[in-house]
């Protein structure tokens, strides 16, 4: 079961090359409708160096590269049939292009419980650096376990 001892725990370092493929296809998986997203030469009329990233695609990213089976059951002590994904939180600080080289560093900012203890918490925090090691983005994330 997750405790306390878990807070500060690095979950690991992970990168990826952003495609632009993947980009036009997560648009369009969403619903998105501004070119900006899939059209590079819109995109760089609008001021853009190549198409940008839609803000929730980072998440995906992020799951990239990491074993999420091993993190919740053997790290953090949670029963896969018993978890929901809580919420998710993003800072931003720059913008991330098709083209970059995101770095995902995550580790473990919080581990809490509710109802008495009958559901835990662990939230997770993930500062997202690109390239040139321009800080892009800090994602938070929280499982719960009921």
């Amino acid at each position: 079961m997750a405790d306390k001892n878990l807070i500060g725990r690095s979950l690991g370092v992970t990168t990826c090359e952003v495609e632009k493929g993947r980009l036009r296809f997560f648009a369009k998986a969403i619903g998105e409708t501004d070119p900006l997203y899939t059209d590079e030469t819109a995109a760089m009329a609008a001021g853009h160096r190549s198409l940008p990233v839609p803000p929730s695609f980072l998440m995906c990213l992020e799951a990239e590269g990491r074993d999420t089976d091993h993190i919740v059951q053997d790290i953090f002590g949670f029963d896969l049939g018993r978890i929901l994904h809580a919420e998710q939180a993003f800072d931003y600080h720059a913008m991330a292009y098709a083209g970059d080289v995101l770095t995902f560093a995550t580790e473990v900012l919080d581990v809490y419980e509710k109802k008495g203890g009958a559901l835990t918490f662990v939230v997770q925090q993930t500062r997202v650096t690109n390239q040139d090691g321009v800080h892009v983005a800090d994602i938070r994330s929280s499982l719960v376990q009921r």
